[in-house]
């Protein structure tokens, strides 16, 4: 199955919900204090898109003399459809992805310790760091740090906290570096590889041209790291401090591009003729590797399943996707059929404005409600 837009009749869904999904997220860009300037939205099911439409201000704020500032309306950047987001966290999938894809090849193990493929690591599985319970830290700042090399070993000498579910960037760089030492190329190139190129996502990848830059979703203002507002370049202080590329952040995309993601993990690895995983791969990619260690522990490998606090009305026992801080997120779910990407830049100007998901809760439950209220017969 492949994308095509069509009519809410044609995805089976009740055209009044379709026709609220870009008004429940409208009002988050107004007030005094917005949860993000602009947002993309996409939605589809059975493979039919009924919303992919844009709103708002892919650059709003500038900086002048130290502060922010909102820049003159001819300065503005408007949002359109095909504007490119730094995605943050859900550049995660990407890496669990090339990760899967190189033990259906067997050249990666996934059941094999970290340490295998990277000295000095930690005796950890791999499929472990991929459903966060590796015992990694969340986050540590790498910025001190002299290269790539001295980081990766500040990562590595990190003490394995106790059992259990932590959510973790540093164990996904891990995952990343890990797939880099068993390949023996770099991260971009197997995204590009594996992922992008197979699927034609031209807009994806690490490190965006500079020809792309015009299209690209402006994110924080960071003068910590010297780089003033932050367009073009990855917002992820770590990610930046390892050069761009990483296993937990990095990757700029699309709506359009991401739907194909989705829709080629509905589709049981495939998507226009063409195979990225087995279906049994995928299975295993989507069953809950922590069913005891409760809902909010959910995961997959690489996906975060049943997430009611940012899925809104369409977390389910079968929904999975995930969510990025820059104010980014793909839901999707086998058992409706339906798929939803969000991708707003709530951190542009600042990381303090849309910190509760509720601008992804209110489309997500106007497109749960177009599927529990579609015409009988649909």
């Amino acid at each position: 199955m492949t994308l095509r837009h069509g009519t809410p009749a044609e995805a089976g869904l009740a055209a009044d919900g379709v026709a609220r999904l870009v008004p429940a997220v409208e009002p988050f860009l107004g007030g005094p204090e917005p949860s993000c300037p602009g947002f993309v939205l996409l939605a589809a099911r059975h493979g039919v898109v009924v919303a992919h439409e844009a709103r708002g201000l892919a650059v709003r704020y500038g900086a002048r003399d130290g502060r922010v500032v909102e820049l003159p309306e001819e300065a503005r950047v408007p949002m359109r459809p095909d504007t490119v987001f730094d995605l943050a966290s859900l550049s995660k999938v990407f890496t669990a992805v090339v990760a899967v894809c190189l033990a259906e090849r067997g050249v990666l193990d996934l059941d094999a310790p970290v340490s295998r493929y990277l000295a000095g690591f930690p005796p950890v599985a791999v499929r472990r760091l991929l459903t966060h319970t590796g015992g990694f830290a969340p986050e540590m700042d790498l910025g001190p740090f002299p290269d790539r090399a001295a980081r990766l070993a500040a990562v590595a000498a990190q003490p394995p906290g106790p059992p259990g579910y932590r959510y973790s960037d540093l164990g996904l760089i891990a995952v990343g570096a890990a797939c880099e030492a068993a390949a023996g190329r770099q991260l971009d190139e197997l995204v590009g590889e594996l992922i992008t190129g197979p699927l034609g996502l031209a807009d994806t990848g690490y490190r965006p041209p500079a020809g792309l830059l015009p299209r690209i979703a402006a994110t924080e203002y960071q003068p910590w790291t010297g780089r003033g507002v932050v367009r073009g370049t990855v917002h992820d202080e770590n990610a930046y401090h390892l050069g761009g590329v990483a296993g937990h952040a990095g990757i700029f995309s699309t709506a359009a591009d991401l739907a194909v993601l989705g829709q080629m993990m509905l589709n049981g690895g495939r998507y226009g003729g063409v195979t990225v995983l087995g279906e049994r791969w995928v299975r295993e990619m989507l069953t809950n590797h922590n069913g005891d260690l409760g809902r909010d522990a959910a995961r997959g490998l690489g996906w975060q399943l049943d997430q009611p606090g940012w899925m809104g009305e369409l977390a389910s026992p079968t929904a999975f996707g995930h969510a990025g801080y820059t104010g980014t997120s793909l839901v999707a779910d086998p058992a409706a059929g339906v798929l939803l990407v969000l991708l707003t830049n709530r951190v542009h100007p600042t990381r303090d404005r849309g910190t509760d998901s509720a601008y992804r809760r209110a489309p997500a439950r106007e497109l749960a409600r177009a599927v529990r209220n579609a015409p009988t017969g649909v």
